[in-house]
């Protein structure tokens, strides 16, 4: 059953979390939104109604499938979600604004400055994360993440239609353990790239090391 017409608070609620779940899984959260406006189930908000046309629905699918799989796939999941950095976080700017269509100039360039500011941060915590889980070996890890940012995001964008201030404050939460984490991030990815670095300039140092002797030797 459709739930009520949204209030503004549950608009921004509803703008603000899928602006951050764009930034995760972009295709998934237009796929689940435009299904369930397709069937019926909720009440689509603003520009929203468009993901509901078939043939958005049909690409948005088409997405979803390859990013599923892509994602699971260690390496290819980094290079993935580098491509993706130019089309996530303005997808999740636009999405925030279509959630205000029906409101003014103003409202909607503020929803898309919040939706678009909100797919970055989660586009970076989840790409900087993705590329220090792969450098373990093995891909269980690299699975388990996968998979829990697919019943993270689903259950996010389904949350925010019937409870949107719910999902407004595990956006919340989950801003804050990403504001905890990208530092940390930074590091550690700082220090993986000077340790390689490091190999790569090893053996170019032994080269002059072995050049400058044999230069020595020379009479």
């Amino acid at each position: 059953m459709p739930i009520p017409e949204f209030t503004t608070w549950q608009l921004i609620a509803l703008a603000a979390t899928l602006g951050w779940a764009s930034g995760i899984r972009l295709y998934a959260v237009l796929f689940i939104v435009g299904g369930l406006g397709y069937l019926g189930w909720i009440p689509l908000p603003g520009g929203l109604a468009i993901l509901a046309h078939p043939f958005v629905l049909a690409a948005a699918f088409f997405m979803f499938a390859v990013e599923f799989f892509a994602d699971k796939i260690p390496g290819v999941d980094s290079a993935w979600d580098f491509v993706q950095t130019f089309v996530r976080i303005p997808a999740g700017a636009a999405l925030a604004a279509s959630v205000f269509g029906d409101s003014g100039a103003a409202t909607t360039f503020a929803a898309a400055i919040l939706g678009g500011s909100l797919a970055a941060g989660s586009h970076l915590t989840k790409t900087g994360s993705r590329v220090l889980i792969n450098t373990s070996p093995e891909p269980f890890s690299n699975w388990a993440a996968s998979f829990g940012e697919d019943l993270t995001v689903g259950t996010l964008v389904v949350v925010a239609f019937t409870h949107p201030l719910v999902a407004l404050a595990l956006v919340v939460v989950m801003i804050g353990a990403a504001l905890w984490l990208l530092p940390k991030i930074w590091r550690a990815l700082r220090g993986l790239f000077l340790r390689v670095g490091a190999l790569f300039r090893a053996p170019q140092r032994a080269d002059n090391d072995a050049l400058q002797t044999t230069w020595r030797r020379d009479p």
